[in-house]
């Protein structure tokens, strides 16, 4: 027997029971319904055609019903894996203490990693006992009664509120307010400085501002290849990749700046590899022979005491005699894959301009969409690009080096005093040097040179850190000669207020002090108060125009505020560690790479498919050669394994409960934009703190 659904939709089974037949189309997640008219009726849009039986109306809500059900089920099922995820995390009991290996610096302890980590818990315990005391006395009505009317209630517990009450309006809310509005004034001059920086840029875009070579100048033509080209001067060019343990990258870093297109007699490339595993180092001087046998000029170089970490490598390397023949370097990451014409877009910039001494590239990603973690640091990254090193770079002539995809005048490293390891931004102290010297810099905003992002929380945490301890170290190290310098006094104003202290010391001190730290306290001490503009309309604004440069990234301008505000609290421990000194300033960790290619990667191998073929037969570890190669490189004892975690982060764990127990409290002072702002911060450090923002690992 056919079911009651076919008989209706054919006419029905007896008592001429009719209907207008429905075609269901079922396409997961959407629904739809069309109507078809059956033979010999009305036409659609006709009296009769327009009529709908109740039958059809119920078949309509039924499955809008059963799409809603679907969404329900599928945010469930979402919630139960995130659930699922974060008692996995409790269960195993990793920690970031546990991750945290690297071995103090000078001055360093296990007991000043912890001091942010105990405040931190013991504001979030003084702040569930404030909670619980207010509970209380809202319960007994003293928070609508005058203090002298509650100092006449008798009992140990009204004494004892009173007195915290007399406290607060007479010693902490006056305390808290001037902090408070302390941090306005640098959360008001750092938006200043970002809200410039914007204008600055649409200006460059209205004008049409960029760096044009000398030789294609006056040309009309917007191909600045011109001058090498035309003319045919290749200047000597040396091309340096260091690199350290970079199983997963080196291949196709070597592969791209190998096939850079420059004359093979004009550059010469060095694999500088500090790697301290034989087998990553003889995979990686393997590959190296494989391109000298293609005609490449390119040497592998292993240093035998690898002191000085990235800086020490470069150093190194820029003291080897033949360096002398060559009149700019190149300095790629590991994970860097430069496009061929990279060489004939920025070394033209150089000619007839003598006092520059660095062309930098942008960077682009090939991983920015793999996780929420890899959007989010896009955002960041392309602002910094598009806004800070174009208008920097257009209006001033100096820039923060950014470590690669960058060619130097060998000229102007020397001069400025070369390599230094004293810090762990090796790049931003050789650009204050060269600045300090005179050198110009420029920055093509137009030439992309493609990397990866960080995927786990882990890896970008230990890059925040050594990003944000270093600046400090340095201008520690730095403050006076750039006092002393000849520079004139806008350009020291510029390099002492805004370089260093606005945007690398206000702008994470205040982050977590005022979002982190005072907001959850005003809402204990209600005497000292925070506009709502500060905490919601100006941040939101700011995240805005942070977003600008990645315009297909806006859905995620919420996420993209309460992560920022997140990350704060690793910012301002790393600051304070290079600002003072402490151990965990000395701290260098290698950024774990993935490895994967680019899109052009990929096409260049299918249109390649037969030298390709030969490539990767020629790319293989030669197992005969290395077994030969053991003799002159001994092989060292293998390490363990490192197995990757998900880890728990005590930090973002604690503020989370600190900033969800301020928000409860809250609600007892009926703090509406106050309450929803500690509540999604809340669950932003709550979901950081269980790992859950990056890659998760099963």
């Amino acid at each position: 027997m056919a079911p009651w659904w076919g008989q209706e939709a054919r006419g029905g089974v007896s008592g001429g029971v009719t209907g207008t037949p429905v075609v269901v189309k079922m396409q997961t997640p959407d629904w739809a319904i069309s109507e078809v008219p059956p033979p010999g009726s009305p036409a659609a849009g006709g009296k009769d055609g327009r009529g709908k039986n109740a039958r059809q109306i119920t078949w309509v809500l039924l499955l809008k019903a059963h799409r809603a059900a679907g969404k329900l089920t599928g945010a469930a099922t979402a919630a139960l894996s995130v659930a699922a995820a974060a008692r996995r995390r409790v269960a195993a009991g990793r920690t970031d203490s546990d991750a945290d290996n690297a071995p103090p610096g000078p001055g360093g302890s296990p007991a000043l990693r912890t001091r942010l980590y105990g405040f931190i818990r013991a504001s979030l315990l003084l702040s569930m006992l404030l909670l619980a005391a207010d509970v209380a006395a809202h319960a007994q009505g003293w928070h609508l009664a005058a203090l002298p009317d509650l100092e006449a209630v008798e009992g140990l517990f009204a004494a004892a509120y009173a007195a915290w009450m007399r406290a607060r309006a007479a010693y902490l809310g006056p305390a808290l307010q001037f902090l408070t509005n302390a941090c306005v004034v640098l959360f008001m001059i750092q938006s200043a400085d970002r809200l410039i920086l914007c204008l600055g840029c649409f200006w460059i875009k209205l004008r049409g501002i960029r760096p044009v070579p000398n030789a294609a100048a006056g040309k009309g033509s917007d191909d600045v290849e011109a001058g090498a080209q035309e003319e045919g001067e290749f200047p000597m060019v040396l091309v340096q990749i260091p690199m350290c343990n970079e199983k997963e990258v080196y291949q196709q870093s070597i592969g791209a700046v190998c096939n850079l297109d420059w004359p093979r007699s004009n550059f010469l490339v060095q694999v500088l590899d500090d790697s301290d595993d034989a087998a990553t180092s003889a995979l990686i001087r393997e590959e190296v022979e494989k391109w000298q046998r293609e005609g490449v000029r390119i040497l592998y170089r292993h240093r035998v005491i690898r002191d000085g970490y990235k800086a020490g490598n470069l150093k190194s390397a820029m003291n080897c005699t033949y360096v002398k023949d060559y009149e700019f370097v190149v300095i790629f990451d590991a994970d860097f894959q430069p496009q061929e014409d990279f060489l004939k877009l920025t070394v033209p910039h150089f000619k007839g301009k003598e006092d520059v001494g660095l062309v930098q590239a942008r960077w682009s990603f090939v991983n920015k969409d793999e996780n929420l973690l890899t959007r989010l640091q896009n955002i960041n990254l392309c602002f910094h690009f598009e806004v800070e090193q174009q208008v920097n770079g257009a209006f001033l002539n100096f820039f923060g080096f950014n470590g690669t995809a960058g060619v130097w005048r060998i000229k102007a490293l020397e001069d400025s005093g070369g390599w230094m390891e004293r810090t762990t931004v090796e790049d931003m102290d050789i650009a204050v040097r060269a600045h300090l010297k005179g050198w110009k810099f420029l920055y093509l905003n137009d030439v992309e040179c493609q990397c990866e992002l960080p995927e786990s929380y882990e890896a970008y945490r230990k890059q925040q850190h050594r990003w944000h301890s270093g600046p400090m170290q340095l201008f520690r190290l730095c403050f006076v000669d750039i006092i002393k310098s000849k520079i004139g006094f806008w350009k020291k104003f510029n390099l002492i207020f805004l370089f260093f202290l606005l945007r690398k010391l206000i702008l994470p001190f205040y982050s977590f002090t005022l979002f982190c730290v005072i907001l959850p306290m005003t809402m204990f001490a209600p005497e000292a108060e925070l506009p709502a503009w500060v905490v919601c309309y100006i941040p939101a604004t700011m995240s805005l125009l942070n977003i600008l440069p990645a315009p297909k990234s806006f859905p995620f301008i919420v996420p993209y505020l309460l992560f920022e505000n997140t990350m704060s609290v690793t910012k301002f421990n790393a600051m304070i560690s290079g600002l003072f000194q402490l151990g965990s300033a000395y701290e260098w960790v290698v950024t774990k790479k993935s490895g994967r290619s680019s899109e052009g990667d990929l096409v260049a191998l299918v249109e390649n498919e037969k030298q390709s073929r030969q490539l990767r037969v020629g790319s293989a570890p030669n197992l005969d050669s290395l077994a030969a190669k053991e003799e002159l490189y001994p092989k060292a004892e293998p390490k363990p394994k490192k197995k990757k975690h998900n880890r728990l982060y005590r930090k973002e764990l604690a503020l989370s409960f600190l900033l969800l127990t301020a928000a409860a409290r809250s609600l007892l002072s009926v703090q509406g934009i106050h309450f929803y702002f500690l509540l999604f911060q809340g669950v932003s450090f709550l979901v950081v703190g269980l790992d859950l923002i990056g890659e998760q690992v099963e």
